[in-house]
């Protein structure tokens, strides 16, 4: 957590410069386009890397699907998952984010910012309405990040249960389904200290609506969680780039 305080304190001003302008573009839709927004959103996040010293390696690009809406699928390891992987991607995305946490000054106008969604783990019937609405934008052609283990507890690079309601926004909307790994990224934000970090963000191939039309959402939860193990244990291996398929 050190570097997270360290960033508040000695870019206090900057967020709330941030703040104040994320804010103005998230109440001004019909002014700030969708891909403007986004823009501002990364320009954000390449702040906090620079200042904190994050370096994010960004592997398989060139895999994601380059017309139409999909949703990326990606394991859990702390605050700075989404930021990694939003600043990774190469066209407009938005995440969804557990109701409590995105009541953080900062995390909320980015949320806004980006249009993204708020889940309410203690309402299920909030639950519902809001993957009806992230299926109905899939179709429309808009890219999600969701993590499906739902939370992060020092489970570092090591998966925890994907939760298999997850699924359902991706089986409705019959849209592509991407896995993502990413590696050490906890060490931002949950390490000690202030050196240098880098972590990995994989954007491994699509699923496609046809491998996966007719499955349960369980099937689907494991196929996913499945492929993003088995890049987690390839780069534990120290293969790397190289076994991107």
């Amino acid at each position: 957590m050190e570097r997270f305080y360290y960033l508040v304190i000695t870019q206090f001003f900057l967020i709330i410069y941030y703040i104040i302008k994320m804010r103005h573009y998230a109440n001004h839709p019909n002014k700030y386009s969708e891909e403007r927004r986004f823009h501002l959103g990364v320009k954000l996040i390449e702040k906090i890397k620079k200042k904190g010293k994050i370096t994010t390696e960004v592997f398989g690009k060139e895999t994601l699907p380059e017309e139409g809406g999909y949703i990326m699928y990606a394991n859990h390891q702390g605050k700075y998952d989404a930021l990694g992987i939003i600043g990774a991607h190469p066209s407009p995305c938005t995440v969804v984010m557990d109701f409590e946490r995105a009541k953080m000054p900062l995390c909320n106008q980015f949320i806004d910012l980006l249009r993204g969604k708020r889940l309410d783990k203690t309402n299920p019937k909030q639950q519902v309405q809001v993957m009806m609405e992230i299926a109905k934008e899939l179709k429309e052609g808009r890219r999600y990040l969701l993590f499906p283990e739902g939370g992060y507890t020092d489970n570092r690079n090591t998966l925890q249960e994907f939760h298999a309601g997850s699924f359902k926004c991706a089986q409705k909307a019959k849209c592509p389904i991407v896995p993502v790994a990413i590696w050490d990224s906890y060490k931002p934000f949950e390490g000690k200290g202030l050196k240098k970090v880098v972590t990995e963000v994989h954007f491994l191939k699509a699923i496609s609506f046809e491998e996966y039309a007719g499955k349960s959402t369980s099937e689907i939860r494991d196929i996913v969680k499945e492929k993003i193990e088995e890049r987690m244990n390839q780069i534990a291996q120290g293969k790397g780039e190289a076994c991107i398929s």
